[in-house]
């Protein structure tokens, strides 16, 4: 049974997801928020597979509740995903920065709902390579902030950043720039000349190292760190 908090402000929207996730077989709703504190509460109390998480909620908002819930190691096994009415979202960006697992618009079509949930629960990224670096190269096309030289425009990218370089394999690095620009695994084996499994386990430990929860975290680390530019992925 794949067990889902449903954490948003307005009750209506509450009860429409609800609705839904109920019809569902495999699928159970075990707690309701409607503000940050809230949903971060039941997360911790519930330990649910999957957090359908709004961004803005009174109080603690649901980036701050994002960050919290994925700071928390004992909440490791917790899959936070956006709801969001608005796909240009600037906060999106900063919403996958802080560990989501993907984003939701909230006129998703049911089976389309359901079949996110399920594959979130599974342990995968709900969003595509591709699909996350649209988001984050969306965020920084409306930065006014132009970022230092090769971090990548309005990313505020540190020194900081750059140094989580120094625990990779020149191999692992050329990995993360690959996940960064989109590749999938079977891409990335055909771009390295390795099998696919080989590719599979690069990823993996490239995650290991990185502390990452999922590949989505791959490819804003991968912005991040300056292995990828605006304009320099695959279109």
């Amino acid at each position: 049974m794949i067990r889902v908090v449903l954490a948003d402000d307005q009750s209506l929207v509450r009860a429409g997801f609800r609705m839904l996730l109920r019809s569902a077989e495999g699928i159970e709703v075990v707690g309701e928020a409607e503000h940050g504190g809230a949903a971060i509460a039941l997360a911790r109390e519930l330990r649910p597979d999957v957090v359908l998480m709004d961004l803005s909620m009174p109080g603690v908002d649901g980036l701050t509740a994002i960050r919290r819930i994925t700071a928390d190691p004992a909440l490791a096994e917790v899959r936070v995903v956006v709801l969001t009415t608005w796909a240009e979202d600037e906060n999106l960006y900063r919403a996958l920065r802080a560990g989501a697992a993907g984003f939701l618009v909230k006129d998703i079509e049911p089976a389309d709902l359901l079949r996110a949930v399920r594959v979130v629960a599974a342990g995968e990224s709900l969003l595509a390579p591709a699909v996350t670096r649209a988001v984050i190269e969306g965020f920084v096309a409306r930065a006014p902030d132009p970022g230092p030289p090769g971090g990548g425009a309005g990313l505020g990218v540190a020194p900081a950043a750059a140094a989580l370089l120094d625990v990779l394999t020149g191999r692992e690095r050329e990995v993360l720039r690959l996940v960064g620009r989109g590749l999938s695994n079977e891409e990335i084996a055909d771009a390295l000349a390795v099998s696919p499994l080989t590719a599979k386990t690069h990823v993996s430990r490239t995650m290991g190292k990185l502390g990452a929860r999922d590949r989505v975290r791959l490819v804003v680390l991968a912005y991040e760190c300056g292995l990828v530019t605006p304009g320099s992925a695959r279109s």
